[in-house]
């Protein structure tokens, strides 16, 4: 049978709530001044926009009614978070230390003659979510509820009223009821019965719908139920105490005929499901519960509408007619027993309405309004809020920490997973170990050091090659000195070479000693070479990985279950992997929560307690808190079992046999790295020593070289005098005097000069800082004081070969006389432009360039895993 439209569908009738009323009030100049105080001149004239835009809201809250409904709407939704925001900075009381000459009145909605006036802030909020709700509820009674999309509209105006008028029961009606000016619309009663009336009219308008779509009778049955018992809650409420004599008659009936409709409605759509069920006897007992229930409603009619008067005698006719043709199906054919009304179970209602969660809608924490000021509880509840998420975080990031290094010892200790690369042929050495290797090549490696053997060599040949060279100057000059004393007798009165020269051989003797003892030490690094060389010879492979020893299959297996095992252990692997993953991607999210989460706005805006809202707040790291156990107590089990895979795997592929042959190789390249390394230090010794005696050589051979010049100008000088005293010439007495006996000066030198030779005179050779003697009588020149080292050479390294500087050493560092100043006669060139050789075009007291620098240092270690022992 199908159903007919509701009777009650055909209504419009529903009600909405005026807007409280108030009166005008000042908040701009109190809460300035309040700023001024408090916090300064410059912070209230910084506020001044905000505080303007306070005024204005207040000012537009005033002025009634607003040009449209949303306008008024959004108007309330932004003054109430502003005194949200106001509540938590600016103290309104009657205190002295408060703002006391703010006073908020507003009057009852439903009694317009009856007001409240207090000096908190309290009642205003309340009095704002109430016009709230109040404005949502004409919003919804503005819309056209004849057509699908404005009952649909309609409904969701009326959730969000009642959503308001929830929000102001839970959290503003009790504070705005503490004193003694109250009213009754702000009190938690009124609420209550305002967000169930608003839910019915919600629930109703969903029904319109439901009957609209053609909904089966079951469904609308149950949506009805639910309309009737919400108006029911609502009438309930009107009969306690403090509202049974506050609201209009018609109000009070409205509500009655309201909830006996749609019950008896609710009856009407269960009787045709029983009817299609063929279950009579229930569908008349349910037809006439309907129409008691509408009879009783009609005994209180006053002041009701006339729709829905009309509404209650359709669905009435429509239930008579139901009940008389299910009585004589009864009779005629069916002949049940109808039970007893009392009997019957309730009806089922199914609820499709909320009140609407305004927690969001009114969140002020985003708004900026005032942002900069910032009371002391404020910012020690912040404080302490702060220790709290940081204690959270460190503790879950020490467990995410704890968790990676249990992973990474244990994993070490099963040899994981470099005995899975070694079996697929990825070898790799230990980092440290590694860059030692590394460190090895780039410096050349063993093959390497034939090169750097052949630089000693160089080096060494060099030196004894200037050795001779100085030593056959010397010995010319000494055999030239020898012919002219020969043929010229006594009158040859310069003193013997060999007198002058005993300086200047010593020191090459003891050059040729420590060149021979130099030698003897290559020798040994040459020999240590070749001995070693099958030792270093593994360094050169390249990559050093291919020297290690492989893990290969076993040659038999029983049950060739190798590969299925090794499988296992690589997923396992694989899913440890993935873990670890998870907790890093989950420390990230940690520190980003962290980054994030600032409540300060919340607590500027917050009028409860602050250890309420610090467990909400806190309730956020619970859920990343709970994964992080998750994932530590997976990687745990998954430890285990890769613990009993990996001794499968070991056994099955001979993994200890191979563990010993890898550490075997370990300490060959090892062993060879240190013995690189001390025979690289020997030849840097070595390289460093001959470089140094080079200098030292050189710089006495520029010493010979001047001697030999010198002497060479003498000769000549006493060459041409002896001439003349041979032809017989006179000379002055002083002159013959002391002709040979002293070495003349330079004034009187200077005018036989100009007569024989034109070229500069330069004195006769005498060692620099030593007064002039007469004759030759005196101690020879080299046999002053020996100089200081020319350079310091530093102390060899542990096992080098060559001999640190000390006396009785047959190797001391070889001593080099310094050059004189340029300002001293000695060492003058005697001719301008004179280079005598391996002299160069420094200036005095430089020393020539060697021919062979000393290579770079070994390169130093990247880590303290090999220390030098």
């Amino acid at each position: 049978m199908a159903s007919t439209p509701s009777s009650s569908a055909t209504t419009n009738v529903m009600l909405a709530i005026f807007e409280k009323k108030t009166t005008p009030i000042d908040l701009y100049r109190p809460l300035r001044n309040y700023i001024a105080f408090n916090y300064s001149e410059r912070e209230a004239q910084n506020l001044e926009d905000d505080l303007q835009t306070l005024k204005q809201l207040r000012s537009d809250l005033e002025r009634q009614p607003d040009p449209s409904l949303p306008a008024r709407r959004d108007l309330l939704q932004n003054y109430f978070k502003a005194l949200c925001l106001v509540e938590t900075r600016f103290p309104i009381s009657p205190d002295k230390d408060h703002i006391n000459t703010v006073t908020f009145v507003w009057h009852d909605a439903f009694k317009n003659k009856q007001k409240a006036s207090q000096q908190n802030i309290h009642l205003e909020k309340a009095a704002v979510l109430f016009n709230l709700g109040a404005v949502y509820s004409q919003i919804g009674l503005s819309y056209d509820r004849a057509t699908v999309d404005g009952r649909r509209l309609a409904s969701h105006a009326f959730i969000a009223a009642a959503g308001a008028f929830a929000f102001l029961r839970d959290n503003a009606a009790t504070k705005a009821s503490i004193g003694s000016s109250t009213t009754v619309d702000l009190s938690v009663e009124c609420a209550g019965m305002l967000e169930r009336l608003m839910l019915a009219q919600a629930q109703e308008s969903v029904f319109e719908n439901t009957i609209a779509k053609g909904s089966t009778p079951g469904v609308c049955a149950k949506i009805s139920k639910q309309v009737g018992l919400y108006y029911e809650e609502a009438l309930a409420a009107t009969n306690s105490p403090t509202l049974n004599q506050h609201f209009d008659r018609a109000w009070i009936s409205h509500m009655q005929l309201k909830a006996a409709l749609f019950f008896a409605e609710a009856c009407y759509r269960y009787g045709l499901e029983l009817h299609e069920k063929e279950e009579i006897a229930e569908e008349i007992a349910r037809l006439k519960t309907g129409i008691s229930a509408l009879a009783e409603s009609k005994k209180s009619t006053k002041g009701a509408a006339a729709q829905i008067l009309d509404a209650i005698s359709k669905l009435e006719a429509n239930l008579n007619r139901n009940l008389e043709r299910a009585m004589k199906e009864n009779d005629r054919v069916y002949l049940m027993r109808v039970p007893s009304p009392s009997s019957l179970p309730p009806l089922p209602a199914f609820s499709m309405v909320k009140p609407m969660a305004m927690s969001e809608v009114l969140d002020a924490s985003k708004e900026k309004m005032f942002a900069s000021l910032v009371p002391d509880s404020s910012a020690k509840a912040l404080s302490r809020y702060t220790e709290m998420v940081d204690d959270i975080i460190r503790t879950q990031a020490e467990k995410l920490q704890q968790a990676s290094e249990l992973t990474r010892v244990r994993l070490k200790e099963m040899d994981l997973p470099e005995s899975i690369l070694a079996l697929e042929g990825n070898f790799t050495l230990p980092t440290d170990l590694k860059e030692d290797v590394e460190a090895v090549q780039i410096s050349g490696g063993p093959a390497g050091l034939e090169a750097e053997l052949q630089q000693l060599r160089d080096l060494r040949r060099v030196n004894q090659e200037i050795l001779v060279h100085i030593d056959e100057l010397l010995q010319k000059e000494a055999r030239e000195d020898a012919q002219f004393r020969s043929q010229f007798g006594t009158r040859w009165t310069r003193p013997q070479s060999s007198t002058l020269t005993k300086n200047l051989q010593d020191r090459l003797s003891r050059f040729a000693a420590n060149l021979k003892q130099a030698s003897d030490s290559d020798a040994r690094i040459e020999r240590s070479v070749r001995e070693h060389s099958a030792l270093m010879s593994i360094l050169d492979r390249r990559p050093i990985e291919s020297a290690l020893p492989t893990l290969a299959r076993p040659i038999m297996s029983l049950d060739a279950n190798e590969d299925a095992i090794l499988g296992a252990l690589k997923q396992s692997l694989r899913q440890l992997e993935t873990l670890g993953a998870q907790r890093a991607g989950l420390e990230d999210m940690l520190k980003e929560m962290k980054r994030k989460d600032d409540i300060l706005p919340k607590l500027m805006t917050s009028t409860g307690s602050y250890e309420d809202l610090f467990r909400k707040e806190i309730s956020k790291y619970d859920l990343i808190s709970e994964d992080i156990g998750h994932n530590i107590e997976a990687q745990e089990q998954l430890l285990l079992q890769i613990q009993a895979q990996n001794d499968e795997f070991a056994a099955i592929f001979n993994l200890e046999d191979y563990k010993a042959s890898r550490e075997k190789c370990y300490k060959q390249i090892q062993a060879a790295i240190a013995k690189y390394r001390e025979i690289k230090d020997n030849i840097n010794e070595g390289l460093k020593f001959y470089v140094t005696l080079q200098d030292a050589i050189t710089n006495v051979k520029q010493q010979c070289s001047d001697f030999v010049m010198t002497r060479n100008i003498q000769c000549q000088e006493m060459i041409e005098d002896v001439h003349k005293q041979m032809a017989g010439l006179s000379f002055q007495d002083s002159k013959s005097s002391g002709a040979y006996n002293n070495y003349p000066s330079q004034s009187q030198r200077s005018g036989s000069q100009q007569q024989t030779d034109p070229r500069p005179q330069t004195p006769y050779y005498r060692p620099p800082e030593q007064p002039q003697m007469a004759g030759y009588a005196q101690p020879p020149p080299y046999s002053t004081q020996q100089m200081p080292p020319a350079y310091h050479v530093p102390p060899p390294q542990a096992g080098s070969p060559y001999p640190p500087p000390q006396a009785g050493s047959p190797y001391p560092p070889p001593q080099a006389q310094q050059q004189p100043p340029a300002s001293h006669e000695y060492g003058q060139p005697a001719y301008p432009g004179w280079r005598g050789p391996y002299y160069n075009a420094q200036q005095s007291g430089s020393h020539p360039r060697p021919p062979y620098t000393i290579p770079p240092q070994y390169p130093p270690h990247q880590s303290g895993y090999y220390k030098q022992q």
